[in-house]
């Protein structure tokens, strides 16, 4: 498999009574999570009967099933199927896009950083200057540029509750890669924006955590009193397949969206949006170029 071909058959896995478990590749990439959110969504449009829970993930999904309606077999048969007859016509999905303000080489993850070096490859430099350094940037403004000039694809939502796992959408020979710290911290500020491997997160709440810290986001992504608008239907606020676009702001912008978080009246640029696969992997650049016109309405 390369960036612009879908990965051959995946691998079927049974997890105890309940659970099939479906590899779509071993390798994270564009093509082998669009084919995963193309099954899951063909098997709840089929809604079979026994399927309890379908969970997409970064390169796989899970289906829960009760094997008292469906039969494992059965429903083995059935994804099978459906994978066999995926098209290009299939990679394709109506989603969203959104701006998410993020405060880089913020005072609370430096804080805590510096409380963690001993647990770091780099005790010398912050996580930032660290990540900077290895991608060959000249400078941390520049990795920050790199960092936010591109969209990034929501692959999945999980480890806790609203914590999204976001993809870079740009030609894999410049993706950012950090590694995670050599043991992980016993404390991360809420809404860090995160990095580990080839994705970065956002730490929907307060909590240990292994991933590098790059700066922090006024936007809460996870509320069960849904008090904000954003969170109208759901308390978790990311999906799969949500496309979201970093935006630098400094501290002045931080503090007032803050004040606005805590008066009730904050909100996010989110538009919707077409995407499609085929026509991203033909010019990456361009067709970002178009995503972020739709986002800012020009």
């Amino acid at each position: 498999m390369n960036e612009t071909t879908l990965p051959s058959q995946a691998r079927y896995t049974f997890g105890g009574d309940e659970h099939l478990f479906v590899e779509i590749s071993e390798e994270m990439s564009l093509p082998a999570f669009f084919k995963g959110m193309a099954i899951c969504k063909a098997l709840r449009e089929r809604a079979v009967p026994g399927v309890t829970e379908i969970c997409p993930a970064n390169a796989a999904y899970l289906v829960r099933f009760d094997p008292d309606i469906v039969a494992p077999e059965e429903l083995l048969s059935i994804l099978v199927e459906l994978e066999s007859g995926l098209g290009a016509d299939d990679m394709s999905m109506e989603t969203r896009i959104i701006e998410i303000p993020v405060l880089y080489n913020d005072p609370w993850t430096h804080e805590t950083l510096m409380r963690f070096r001993e647990r770091h490859q780099d005790p010398g430099s912050t996580d930032i200057e660290y990540a900077a350094r290895i991608n060959r940037f000249d400078s941390v403004d520049d990795f920050i540029t790199a960092h936010a000039s591109a969209p990034w694809f929501v692959s999945m939502v999980g480890f806790v509750a609203g914590l999204p796992f976001l993809y870079q959408m740009v030609d894999r020979p410049r993706q950012i890669e950090v590694p995670k710290y050599l043991s992980p911290r016993t404390d991360t500020p809420k809404q860090t924006l995160g990095y580990g491997g080839c994705f970065s997160c956002v730490y929907s709440v307060r909590g240990a955590g292994g991933y590098q810290m790059f700066g922090v986001t006024p936007a809460p992504i996870f509320d069960p009193a849904q008090k904000l608008s954003y969170f109208k239907d759901l308390m978790v606020f990311f999906q799969p397949g949500d496309i979201v676009k970093w935006k630098p702001i400094d501290r002045a912008e931080y503090d007032r969206q803050i004040a606005q978080v805590e008066a009730g009246d904050y909100t996010l640029q989110i538009k919707p949006v077409s995407f499609s696969l085929k026509d991203f992997m033909a010019d990456p650049d361009g067709y970002n170029q178009e995503l972020l016109k739709v986002l800012h309405g020009n």
